[in-house]
């Protein structure tokens, strides 16, 4: 069985750095010890995108962290990340399960307990349920609530991860719910040392897994 730990899932958000800067953040979280990190890149070609995932795969290879590719299969095979993350418009979970076998790690979105269920049984490894708070990232948002959350980490048996908006000074909604950990961009990505802040947010992710 694929072995990963989602306690600090970092998605990173290219928008308004060059890529040399991308590349020392996402470096400086892995340093700081993001456990998952998953590549989002809604404007690239293909082509730019395996190649920045390339890259980022070689970082991410350095830390021992495993790569999740955002919604695209094609890249995440091409690069030899570990694993996709798809959302409900993306291809089905069944579908991508029987593309790329048992070994990749496949996560999928889910902000109701049906569509939680359906993605489990599907073949989905965790999932990511939000968003808890609105985001800045330029993704569309729909805000699930805290009870949710909680009936979603009741319902299946895979690890289910918070997403929406999260930063080191709101997470106390989120006590005493069965997550797995928690999702972070924008408090990562634009934060004055990005290190430092992943190792704050890890702590915090640690705690909320310890008072479940």
């Amino acid at each position: 069985m694929k072995s990963f730990d989602t306690t600090l899932y970092f998605i990173t958000d290219s928008t308004g750095f060059d890529e040399a800067e991308f590349l020392r953040r996402v470096e400086e979280a892995l340093k700081g010890g993001a456990t998952i990190l998953q590549l989002r890149e809604k404007n690239k070609t293909t082509g730019e995108y395996i190649e920045l995932a390339e890259r980022v795969h070689g970082l991410t290879s350095k830390y021992n962290v495993p790569l999740i590719i955002d919604d695209r299969i094609d890249v995440a095979m091409a690069v030899g990340a570990e694993g996709v993350h798809l959302g409900k418009e993306d291809m089905p979970i069944a579908t991508a399960r029987k593309i790329l076998g048992d070994r990749f790690i496949i996560g999928a979105t889910a902000k109701t307990v049906p569509w939680a269920i359906e993605a489990y049984e599907g073949g989905a490894d965790y999932l990511g349920v939000g968003a808890i708070y609105p985001t800045t990232t330029k993704v569309k948002t729909v805000l699930t609530s805290t009870g949710t959350l909680d009936a979603i980490c009741k319902a299946v048996p895979i690890p289910v991860n918070a997403i929406g908006g999260l930063n080191k000074n709101n997470t106390d909604v989120l006590r005493g719910i069965g997550i797995a950990g928690i999702c972070v961009v924008s408090a990562i990505m634009k934060a004055e040392d990005p290190k430092k802040e992943t190792m704050v947010l890890l702590s915090i992710a640690k705690e909320l897994k310890k008072i479940q």
